[in-house]
């Protein structure tokens, strides 16, 4: 992996991650492959990342004047109960910080979608979509707006026209967030307690 594969987001960016997470590391100097060599063999070595894996699609912003990293744990196999003990050891070093945490604490929070039903309303998909598409300008999400409309308009299927919308905007037919995994082993009550 080189720096150039290393994406660049804004704030603004993170503030839409809200059904995601991940570890931030602040004020991350100098090469920034280096940081994510070193990062991915720190939690190899310490038992956090599991079979092999490794962060690959790592993201890089900037805020009050500090090149931050985020390492997102989508596809990556992690005993995150070791890295929150990781990051609280280590906190001083790089200022490790969880993504939600992170958004609200420091940048006032996640953008919200705008809500809108489908049901009741005519099948015409251009008519949904305009909707839609007023919700987003309101919301003040141009950026995408103009992504929703771009794939409803070249999509050929009206079932996956409906689902390409329930992505930008929160509808009968968005996915629902997953609950959290707890990788905590259930203890067993010791002989000796009463």
């Amino acid at each position: 992996m080189s720096d150039k594969t290393i994406a660049q987001i804004n704030t603004d960016d993170l503030r839409r991650m809200d059904s995601q997470e991940g570890l931030i590391l602040q004020s991350c100097g100098g090469s920034l492959q280096e940081w994510v060599d070193g990062i991915n063999g720190l939690l190899t070595e310490a038992g956090i990342l599991l079979e092999g894996s490794k962060f690959e699609n790592v993201s890089s912003f900037q805020h009050d004047g500090m090149t931050c990293l985020l390492f997102p744990f989508e596809r990556v196999a992690l005993d995150v109960n070791r890295l929150a003990m990781w990051r609280l050891q280590t906190h001083s070093q790089f200022g490790g910080t969880w993504l939600s945490d992170f958004v609200p604490n420091r940048l006032g929070g996640f953008v919200q979608k705008p809500k809108m039903e489908l049901a009741g309303h005519d099948g015409n998909i251009f008519s949904i979509m305009g909707r839609a598409s007023v919700l987003l300008q309101m919301a003040g999400m141009t950026a995408e707006n103009k992504e929703m409309v771009e794939r409803v308009t070249s999509c050929e299927d009206y079932n996956k026209a409906l689902r390409i919308i329930s992505e930008y905007v929160e509808t009968e037919l968005s996915p629902k967030p997953e609950p959290q995994k707890s990788t905590k082993k259930k203890k067993g009550r010791n002989a000796h307690e009463r």
